[in-house]
């Protein structure tokens, strides 16, 4: 019987070993896979890039893993977990940092972007939102012929007289209103939804050019979902010399690969620069809680962010990002 008694104690502390070795071993890989860019190998992105994007999640977690493997007297596997929150530490903490900002000295600009979720977002909400912060630009995605009819009733073209606005059915419509007038803007490759853009006349001889940006979502039942997301933030251009403003739903966080790919091109993140970079914009279902920051707000490097916020609209699945910049000085575009 005793024999019995030291054989179940003996399987039981390798079961708790093997448990904690396991949980040591699943933090320690995801830090080695976000450190090292693992989204960016095609042959595993399918499941790799989704999933990726919640590290700041594990990043958060994993400090308290670490403390339960050590309570736990599982030193080891206490230490590797530590080691792995350490590094994943180290990738988001700058996000919620403030960060030096260009010695930019020209006009300000407001911007706004939301996804309005098959055109389900509350109107009526989006444009007081819009009075209250008086943005001078809005991005629209996921805009529909129905939800341009119920802006123009709630007042939005009163706000935001001058329109550039590209609908396609259903939900890959986009558009951009602006306080300001709009001439014909950048080219830029076709995507999976509608990208319009326009250059922004603002008062006092200042140019700048918008996007409004709406990648495919990675994360699809459909084969290809996370090919066709890379080439979509792979054909955004780069910064040609005016002020450049791409705003809109990226489907991508700062832990992908493809979307810092964007960044360094030229643009810095609004909400990186004033920390607000872990603060999410996305959730499901519609009114739940959001979990991740697929909507950015991209200016070129020569533009300084005064203020970033994200605020809650009704009907959307995702949360409206504001950004209040300041333009270089005509002449010291980058």
């Amino acid at each position: 019987m005793a024999g019995d008694g030291r054989k179940v104690s003996y399987v039981s502390r390798a079961m708790v070993a093997g448990g904690s070795w396991a949980v040591a071993g699943g933090f320690a890989a995801w830090a080695a896979a976000r450190i090292a860019a693992a989204d960016r190998v095609q042959r595993t992105e399918g499941p790799v890039v989704p999933f990726i994007s919640f590290t700041p999640q594990v990043a958060k977690a994993a400090p308290w893993a670490a403390l339960g493997l050590q309570l736990a007297g599982q030193r080891r596997p206490a230490a590797t977990t530590a080691a792995a929150a350490a590094a994943l530490r180290l990738v988001v903490r700058s996000r919620a940092m403030f960060r030096m900002q260009p010695g930019a000295s020209g006009p300000m600009l407001r911007v706004l972007t939301f996804n309005m979720f098959f055109g389900r977002g509350d109107a009526e909400v989006l444009v007081a939102r819009v009075r209250q912060l008086s943005p001078d630009v809005l991005f629209l995605q996921e805009l529909t012929a129905d939800a341009v009819t119920r802006l123009k009733q709630a007042g939005l073209e009163e706000l935001l007289p001058h329109n550039q606005v590209e609908l396609r059915g259903g939900p890959r419509g986009s558009g951009i209103y602006s306080r300001f007038p709009l001439g014909e803007g950048v080219a830029v490759p076709p995507a999976h939804a509608a990208q319009p853009t326009a250059l922004l006349e603002v008062p006092g001889g200042h140019q700048v050019e918008l996007i409004c940006v709406h990648s495919a979502t990675p994360a699809s039942e459909h084969g290809g979902a996370a090919a066709r997301w890379r080439a979509d933030l792979a054909a955004l251009p780069a910064p040609d010399g005016r002020p450049r403003i791409m705003a809109g739903d990226f489907n991508a966080t700062l832990d992908h690969a493809a979307f810092r790919g964007v960044l360094g091109r030229g643009y810095a993140d609004s909400g990186q620069q004033a920390a607000g970079g872990l603060t999410p914009t996305w959730g499901m279902p519609p009114g739940k809680r959001a979990v991740l920051t697929l909507d950015h707000v991209l200016v070129d490097r020569g533009c300084a962010v005064l203020a970033y916020s994200v605020h809650t609209i009704p009907g959307s699945d995702h949360r409206a990002v504001f950004a209040e910049l300041q333009l270089p000085e005509l002449g010291a575009e980058s």
